[in-house]
């Protein structure tokens, strides 16, 4: 990879992830994320690669490359903790491009919220009332009716997380399609989702909303009582994940489909 000149180290605020944190500032010369660095290092968990990834998007284009790596629990989207040894492991380091979801919510006011979201977009349920969808996809009705607890679109980087609990497939890395997916879905009762090209447009229309009131949540930022939620590709807004070759993303989703 490039020579990343400008460098900025952020941390998660669990103690882990602090301590990590103070180990590697004593080694280099870092700036902070706000100055527009040419690289991110990021030490924390999945949630926090996420909110990272998101403080990227909204700072510059193109966003810089992020790093991780694990202090946090299950560390899907973060790289080995290992304090030596990290120039190397930068030069050496394999990019992912990952394209985010691009949710534009309109709320039962009348309010548009455009967020993005690199794992998922889901719609759920407020309150112990079934939800009622209408589901279109390129602007033809797919689903008339969709009486669930809520759905989701992921992105392959997002199959294995929110999507694969909710008995969605997973999609490799590149593969350019988007996961479309039920989550306790009653009717249609055989209905257990879609698997659609990613330049398809969504369009989701929450029936009977003030009975039935529905949040979207895009990653970890949620908007309440929507009415309608579109959702597609952003192709505009690229992101790169920097991995060590010997733990590449693309690997790692292959090999979730052999997990018993």
């Amino acid at each position: 990879m490039t020579n990343f000149v400008r460098r900025a180290l952020v941390a998660s605020p669990t103690a882990p992830a602090q301590a990590a944190a103070m180990e590697l500032r004593d080694g280099g010369d870092w700036v902070p994320i706000a100055d527009d660095p040419d690289l991110v290092v990021a030490l924390g968990g999945d949630g926090f690669m996420l909110q990272t990834l998101h403080t990227t998007l909204e700072r510059r284009k193109p966003p810089a490359p992020v790093f991780g790596m694990n202090l946090g629990t299950v560390g899907f989207l973060m790289n080995e903790w290992r304090r030596h040894g990290l120039e190397e492991r930068l030069r050496r380091a394999k990019p992912f491009v990952v394209t985010p979801l691009m949710m534009t919510a309109t709320g039962v006011d009348g309010r548009v919220h455009t967020l993005s979201a690199i794992n998922e977009v889901s719609l759920l349920r407020e309150t112990r009332q079934t939800a009622k969808l209408e589901v279109m996809v390129n602007d033809r009705i797919v689903l008339p009716e969709l009486a669930c607890d809520g759905i989701l679109a992921a992105t392959p980087a997002g199959s294995t997380a929110y999507n694969l609990s909710a008995q969605g497939p997973i999609l490799p890395l590149g593969s350019a399609l988007i996961a479309l997916t039920p989550i306790s879905p009653f009717r249609p009762r055989r209905w257990r989702g879609a698997i659609l090209p990613d330049k398809a447009r969504i369009r989701i229309r929450v029936l009977d909303a003030g009975k039935r009131p529905v949040s979207a949540v895009a990653d970890q930022r949620e908007v309440r009582d929507v009415g309608s939620v579109d959702i597609c590709i952003d192709r505009a807004r690229e992101l790169t994940l920097l991995f060590d070759p010997e733990h590449a993303l693309d690997d790692r989703i292959t090999m979730e489909q052999f997990l018993s």
